[in-house]
This record gives C-alpha cells, structure tokens and sequence, in this order.
C-alpha cells in the first residue's frame, strides 16, 4: 500500500490516515464495503459505506494516474528526451490533464502540418522567428528554400515556419491552462437546429435555438442535447469571446511589435483557431459529459436505493394478473412464500359474456387460494382490469393494488427466468414477476437489470462502465443491509451477498437442493468451494430462520457468537433469553467486553440485534389506490387534484404515476411553495402524494402536474 495515496485521499476526505490506510488494506485483500461498514469499524473508525465507496473510488483513480504516470516516463525516456526537469515535472503532475498537457509535445502524432514543415527543415526557421529578435527575417527566409524540398519562396517558408510555431503554442503547458480556464469561466453552450430537422426533432425543440454556460448547465440539459446531438437533430457548439482568447495567448507569447513578432501572432491566430479551440472544446465536452454522467448516475443510484428499499408486502397469499385487452390478462396465484400454485388466462374485456366468465375465474380462484392481495401490473389495460376487479363480489379484505411491471417483461424473457420457470411461458413469468415484486420489491428486482427498472434520467446515455459499478454498489449494499434468508434465497438474490458472486451462489443453491436446507451457518462450511474467505464476508448477512442456534436469524456474526454467549453465562442465562426477555439485556455492560479487537461500536451492534434479531429496515408496506373514471390522459383537465405515487426522481423533476398509462411531471419549481434545491430533498420513491394537474400535451404525451397546494382547494377527482 502507497502511503502517499492514503495520506492524499485522508486529506481530501478529512479522514484519519490510519483510518483510509486500513481500509484500503480491507478492500485490497478482497473484503467488500458491507462487511467493512458492518463488522471491522474498529479498524476503520466506523466508516460508513458511502466514504468506504469514496475510498475506494479514489484509490483506483489515483493508481490509474501512477500508471499513466510510468507510461510517461517510459516513453519520453525511449526518445531520449527524459531530463531531470522534465522528469520533476511529470512526477509531480497532480491530474491526468496536467499530466497529458505535459506529455504532448512527446507524444506520437499523426502526420501534421508541422510535421510536413520539419521535413522541409524549417524548424530553425521557426525557432528564431518564436525567439522574435530584431533581424530581417524575410532575408532568413530565403536560407530554406529549395526546389527538393518544395519551398518555392518566403511566403511558403514563413508558412512553414508558423505552422510549427502554431504546433508548439498548442503543445505549451501553460498556454492549455490558460486557455482551458478561459473556457471553463467564459464558456458557452450554443445549439442550433439542422436544417429540414424541425418536425423530426420536435421532442428537443427546446434546444432548437438555446445556449447555456459551461458552469451552470445542469446534468439533464446536458445529456439531452448531447443525445439530440448525436441523433442529427441539432448542431452543438462550445463558444468562448475569440478576440479575449487571442488577447490572452498573445500576452503570453508576443515579447514585442517586431516582424517577428507579426509571425508569431499570425501562428497564434492559427494556433487557436485549428488546433487550441477544438482541444479545449473536446476537453470541456469531456467534462460535462462526465459532469452529467456523475450527476445522472447519483440520481439513479438513489433511485434505485428507494425503490430496492420499497416496503414489502411479506408473505401473503397474492393473485398477480398481467392485463392485457387482446390476448387476456395472465393469472398467476402465487402462495405465501412466492411459489406458483395455478395460473391461467381471462378475458375481462372482451365483451359481455368473456367478462361474466373471468368474473366466476377470479372469484373462484381466490377462494381457492384464499387470496389476500391481488397484485395488477400497471402497464396497458391496468386501470380498466383494476375497475374490473373492484366491480366484482370479493370478500372485502382481498386488497387491489396496482403494481409497478417495469423490467417484467426483460425478466420474464431472461435466462434466469427460464431457468426458474422452463415450463412457463414469457407472459406467465412476467405475472409472477408483478407479484413477487408486491410480496418482496428487493428479492424480485435483483434479477433484473437496473438499468432496465425505469428510475433513472438518460441512463442509457452515461457513462456505462460507471453506471455498473455504482449501481452494483447500490444493489449489493441494500441485499446486505436487508439480509437474506439462506434457505429460501434465489441465486440472483444470493449473488449481491457480500463474499458470494455468482458461481458462489449457484454453489449454494445447488447444495441446498442436493442436501436440503441448511440447519445452521456451520453448514456453509459443508458447501464445496466456499473457503474460509467467503465464509467470513457472507455469513453475517445470511440468515436462517429455523436455525436451532437463535444467533443465525441475527446480523450477529459467527465470529462473535462465543462473546454472545459469554454474555449470557455472565448473566446465568442462555443466548435466546437475552434476545426476548429486554430485562436481561439491560444488565449487559457493554464496557466490560471491550478488547483490543473488540470496541463499543462493534458491541452496541450486538446489543441491537439482540434486542431486534434480523430486523428488516423497510417500512411497512401502504397501497395506494387511484381516482376511479381517470384512466386516460384524455380524461384529464387542468385543476384536477389526484392521488399519485412517485415513480421517478430526477434533478429537474419528479414523475408521478396518476392511473393513466403515462406519468406526469412534477417541475422542481412545482414540488413546493418553498424553493427546492433538489427533488430528492422533498420526496421519496413511491411516496404518495398529492397532485394538481396544471396542463395536458396529448399530441408531445406531456402531462404537467404540482404538489402546491391550490390556494381554492381545487377539484378533487
């Protein structure tokens, strides 16, 4: 481990160096963020996962730089050109863009103008013209020029010349920085729309005539016109005043008003026109498309947190119907712990007579299964099979709610589906699908793509290798945060276990199939290929309900059972009393066990199991239901006031889903009578709200809607 690395990143997180130093030993020998978070805060000094993650992040961005660095090094030495000046100049670049700007006149190039102007021999030319000394430089001129070479006369040299001046004054250090704080302070966006591409475009005609700085433009704005961009709608520029990048150049290159001087100036022009500008703009398109992508990628993932998180129903009776109007709706009855027991289709809205028979089905069914949910996905058809199921003689306490089915049917299709499922059908996947996710969101949407789940803003636009990793992050710390029953978990599901992956997983699976549930955490040493290692980074997040040994339903880890249990012959009672009886655990004193492995932060862990074994940090699950005769954007009106459940939280907004097939738009400037800085800070993933409708777009599909309060009290639908 680079101590200069942990000493760097300690400082810009203002961490403790021994803190960040044993937290990268952690992660470099293969321990990941939950387990750190969770069971190593002594070493750490209870670091939690988002600096752990930062840790990490950064430790890898600044190895990457050590490793440019040695390519640097490696190649300007190969040339020979390696001094000791240069070489202190490379080791001590701080970013890969001071590094790169050093670099470039080293660096490999393609064949160039100045490169056609060296081969001509013109480069001492150029080197006393850059010099700008008082002598007649039209008669020096006239030294270079040769028929072989094809340097008819002055103005050719002189050309030649500037083309090289133009070269160096591209490839100076401080002429980039200069140029590349102009263009980040002055900078501005401009777009125009192609020509013959106004009717085409028209889901960017916001951006047909628009400009924007460089430092205000928000991630959304940015990633949109980069995606009307590249789909030829409009041309994208990025503009700095010319005149004040040419005045700053020259203050820095021209030493005074010689014919020299005149040459060099006429090469700067040149230099800033064709090679600086197009550098600098390609530097700034880079950065704010990582800007945004960063930006965009941190919306997803919380995103993506809340709605892993979302509270689950638990194990209840569930009938899950996928609608549809031509072929049907698919049935699935689904018991308490999510295995299918029946399936079938209807035809709820198919006439008169097909819907007198789903009618009997339905009702049939439940009674039947003893249906206690019925779960509808909420895509085509979802409010009329709602209406439908409302309007039918089932018992009362059979309660209806409408279930998010985005990414259903990329499940349904997937491998892993038919693995589960090989005898099913895509559709009758797609409605287990839509129930498991009512009965348990976080157990479900593991097999699925996150990408493919809908609560992002232009995540198919980012950055992918990133947007992987972060969401990966996410999923792998809401699995461990939640914990996962070792005997009923799916393989996907056991994939996000710290220390598992999936050849892990399938291990699992397929010894507990072979060899029936497990009867204690002792037993993952049975399993064939899960190491020492392994064992240690999962055990404590796998949780085995009826396990003889009432620690293995707790996030106590095995490691510190035998403390657990010194505890309770400290008290003269056994483990399972300490974990019921609230009476007893006062009595601990945590004090008197801490040790040099052992601190307070790790102790109060373990009382808080104790007191609450295996408890799962979702909230209880609410329904939600929608305004019954509003099932359309056609059935919309300005001033409206609906009930809605948030779908999707972006930076300039929050989606809501009001029962109609398309959600609505909260603008920021709508979400409160207060000003929002970010949505995130008012409302939550699948939060129930209340919404005022303001306009209807049916031709752009555009539906805007406010959380403000109307000052009437408006229409209540």
């Amino acid at each position: 481990m680079d101590n200069a690395f942990t000493e760097k990143i300690a400082a810009e997180l203002n961490l403790k160096p021994t803190s960040v130093r044993s937290a990268a030993e952690l992660l470099d020998g293969g321990a990941t963020i939950p387990f750190i978070a969770r069971y190593r805060k002594e070493m750490t000094g209870s670091m939690d996962e988002v600096r752990l993650t930062a840790i990490r992040d950064r430790l890898a961005q600044l190895r990457e730089l050590e490793k440019r660095r040695a390519t640097v090094l490696e190649s300007v030495d190969k040339q020979g050109k390696l001094t000791d000046e240069l070489k202190e100049k490379i080791l001590a670049a701080s970013t890969l863009s001071v590094l790169e700007d050093i670099y470039l006149p080293y660096k490999p190039k393609r064949r160039t103008r100045a490169t056609v102007a060296r081969e001509k021999g013109l480069e001492p030319l150029a080197a006393l013209i850059f010099e700008q000394g008082p002598g007649d430089i039209f008669k020096e001129a006239e030294k270079y020029l040769s028929e072989e070479k094809k340097v008819a006369g002055n103005d050719d040299a002189l050309a030649g010349a500037r083309d090289i001046i133009a070269e160096w004054i591209n490839e100076n250090a401080e002429a980039r920085a200069v140029m590349r704080e102009l263009f980040f302070a002055k900078g501005v966006f401009r777009a125009r729309v192609l020509d013959g591409k106004e009717e085409d475009g028209g889901n960017y005609k916001d951006y047909f005539d628009w400009h924007e700085a460089v430092r205000t433009i928000p991630s959304h704005r940015m990633l949109a016109v980069r995606r009307a961009e590249k789909e030829e709608v409009i041309y994208l520029r990025v503009e700095v005043p010319e005149t004040e990048a040419v005045e700053t150049l020259k203050k820095l290159f021209i030493k005074n008003d010689s014919a020299s001087a005149v040459q060099v100036a006429q090469a700067l022009e040149d230099s800033y026109r064709r090679l600086l500008s197009p550098s600098m703009e390609t530097e700034i398109r880079l950065y704010a498309k990582e800007k945004a992508d960063r930006e965009a990628i941190t919306v997803f993932a919380k995103n993506l947190r809340q709605l892993l998180l979302a509270p689950p129903l638990g194990q209840r009776r569930v009938m899950a119907i996928d609608p549809a109007y031509r072929t049907g709706c698919k049935i699935v009855c689904l018991n308490a712990q999510g295995r299918v027991e029946s399936h079938t289709t209807v035809f709820p809205l198919a006439g008169a007579e097909q819907k007198t028979v789903a009618g009997q089905t339905v009702a049939s069914l439940c009674r039947r299964h003893k249906i206690e949910f019925i779960a509808i996905g909420n895509g085509t058809a979802s409010r009329e099979t709602e209406s439908f199921i409302r309007r039918l003689d089932l018992p009362e306490d059979i309660a209806v709610v409408i279930v998010s089915e985005q990414g259903a049917s990329i499940y349904s299709a997937s491998d892993a589906a038919r693995e589960e499922f090989p005898d099913f059908d895509v559709t009758v996947r797609g409605a287990v699908s839509i129930g498991r996710r009512l009965m348990d969101p976080l157990a479900e949407l593991v097999k699925i793509d996150p990408k493919s789940i809908g609560v992002g803003q232009y995540q198919h636009d980012v950055d992918q290798k990133r947007l992987k990793q972060c969401l990966d992050d996410v999923v792998i710390s809401c699995v461990n945060l939640v914990g996962v029953e070792l005997n009923t978990a799916s393989k996907e599901l056991l994939t996000y276990v710290s220390g598992l992956g999936p050849s892990r997983a399938a291990t699992i699976v397929a010894h507990r199939d072979q060899n029936g549930p497990f009867a204690g955490r002792d037993d993952l040493w049975q399993v064939t290929g899960l190491g020492p290692k392994a064992i240690e980074q999962a055990a404590g997040f796998l949780r085995i309900r009826d396990s003889d040994n009432p620690l293995d339903k707790s996030a106590v880890h095995p490691e510190r059972y035998e403390l657990v249990e010194t505890m309770a012959r400290d008290l003269q009672c056994r483990v399972g009393d300490l974990m019921t009886e609230a009476a007893l655990r006062e009595k601990i004193d945590l004090n008197k066990y801490v040790s040099e492995a052992i601190g307070l932060p790790t102790l109060q862990d373990i009382y808080d199991e104790l007191a609450k074994p295996g408890r799962d940090p979702r909230k209880r699950f609410e329904a939600v239901r929608f305004a019954e005769g509003v099932e359309r954007p056609e059935d919309l009106a300005p001033g409206m006031r609906l009930a809605g459940v948030v779908t999707n939280i972006t930076n300039f907004g929050v989606f809501v889903d009001i029962g109609v097939h398309l959600d609505g738009l909260c603008h920021i400037s709508e979400l409160s009578e207060k000003f929002v800085r970010r949505p995130a800070d008012v409302v939550a993933l699948h939060q129930k709200v209340q919404v005022t409708v303001l306009s209807v777009d049916l031709k752009r599909r555009r539906i805007a809607l406010s959380m403000k309060r109307p000052a009437n009290g408006g229409p209540v639908s």
